[in-house]
């Protein structure tokens, strides 16, 4: 579509601001091939016409647009449909609205990418990355028998992990995440230091998924990391509904509110527990 001639109106019924609202259905539809590579998007006009919104608002949202590599708009050409590129950035939205979900969701992620790190690292890792590995599991307990949240301990641990894998992709996807992951381990912890019991049964499955990795075996490594991942997804689910209530509620906005700020500020492409803490 090359005009606004048939653009359809649309009812702004998706979550978010009118901005929000907005960039959501035009990208649906420049992914959806409605407005293909190299077509014009309806003129300002049109659109804030259209969808009954003012200039503002979708200036605000063609901007977003283009700061997401899908649109760039050219002196006398108006707003320009680009070709999908290998800059086009990596986004994580998540729904502040509900706290429990959004963490499973980040946990789900962990998942599939914790398990083939923890395979690769047993099949791959020397004495010295071993010896870090010990090191990192070490300091957990150590950090919360001193009466800190071991949230940052924790996340050395999964690093020492990648960085086994002599593969550096791990490593950087794993840092990226970071911002995220940060505040899912801190809402789990939260979670499982109400109940001793749980401690326990976390820190035993960090310490099965190490004890994999140094007798490199991978299958059981993968295996570990795995049920390690669905037994923290299975605490959150389990979690009394007034624990979403308090900090962690919080804590797991934040989550989301983070993914929000990452997908706004750092996607620009360019073009061509005093009692002993759980690990989660």
């Amino acid at each position: 579509m090359n005009d606004s001639t048939n653009f359809r109106p649309e009812s702004l019924t998706v979550d978010g601001t009118l901005a929000d609202r907005v960039r959501t259905i035009l990208e649906q539809r420049i992914k959806g091939g409605e407005f293909p590579p190299h077509s014009h998007l309806p003129s300002e006009p049109v659109l804030a016409e259209r969808f009954r919104v003012s200039r503002t608002v979708i200036r605000e949202a063609v901007s977003r647009l283009k700061s997401e590599g899908l649109v760039e708009t050219r002196r006398g050409s108006g707003t320009i449909v680009l070709e999908p590129n290998l800059a086009t950035p990596f986004r994580i939205d998540v729904d502040v609205r509900d706290s429990a979900a959004a963490v499973l969701r980040v946990i789900e992620l962990r998942r599939g990418i914790e398990a083939e790190m923890a395979a690769l690292a047993a099949e791959r890792r020397t004495a010295t990355q071993l010896a870090q590995i010990r090191k990192a599991l070490a300091a957990i307990d150590h950090a919360t028998q001193a009466g800190g949240d071991g949230v940052a301990e924790d996340l050395a641990l999964h690093t020492a992990i990648s960085q086994a894998t002599g593969n550096s992709l791990y490593t950087s996807l794993l840092n990226f995440l970071t911002q995220f992951i940060q505040a899912a381990i801190r809402v789990t912890r939260t979670n499982e230091a109400q109940r001793d019991d749980l401690a326990q049964h976390t820190r035993s499955e960090h310490a099965q998924l190490v004890d994999a990795i140094a007798r490199k075996d991978v299958a059981a490594a993968r295996a570990a990391a795995l049920e390690h991942m669905e037994n923290t997804a299975k605490r959150v689910r389990e979690a009394d509904p007034s624990f979403w209530t308090g900090q962690a509620g919080e804590i797991a906005q934040r989550l989301a509110r983070t993914a929000q700020d990452v997908a706004t500020s750092a996607s620009r492409p360019t073009r061509g527990k005093k009692k002993a803490a759980p690990q989660s």
